[in-house]
């Protein structure tokens, strides 16, 4: 008989264990990784999180999450009228955490492939200048 191999017995942990974590839970322990951010990205985080982010996926189990799913996400976000630069950072955010879950083996293919990001173009935002 053949012997599961260690890193395969370990991918099926991490799916055991973090494929029905809630996605608030799972993002408490990503944010806790998340080393490198200083106190305005923090709060910039947590803003996305709690106006966006959670209430979508606060209790969505984390191995349901696929292109379909991110779509959806998106284009509610369009109908509901948030700013592309909004839809930009959510979206960047969404994507971390996913590929950080994707990464641990929970995918087997990333739920953002195929998936058409908000298209954000910084270059087009006109700036008023100051009348006198």
């Amino acid at each position: 008989m053949k012997r599961d191999r260690p890193q395969s017995q370990s991918r099926a942990e991490r799916i055991r264990k973090y494929g029905v974590m809630q996605f608030g839970d799972y993002v408490a322990e990503w944010k806790a990784g998340q080393r490198d951010l200083g106190p305005a990205s923090l709060r910039h985080l947590d803003s996305l999180l709690e106006h966006h982010l959670f209430p979508a996926f606060h209790s969505r189990r984390m191995g349901t999450f696929d292109h379909k799913v991110v779509d959806a996400f998106i284009q509610t976000m369009e109908r509901n009228g948030a700013g592309l630069a909004t839809q930009s950072n959510v979206y960047d955010k969404l994507k971390a955490i996913l590929l950080d879950a994707h990464r641990l083996g929970l995918y087997d293919d990333s739920p953002l492939d195929g998936v058409k990001p908000p298209q954000y173009d910084p270059k087009r935002a006109v700036i008023p200048s100051a009348c006198r």
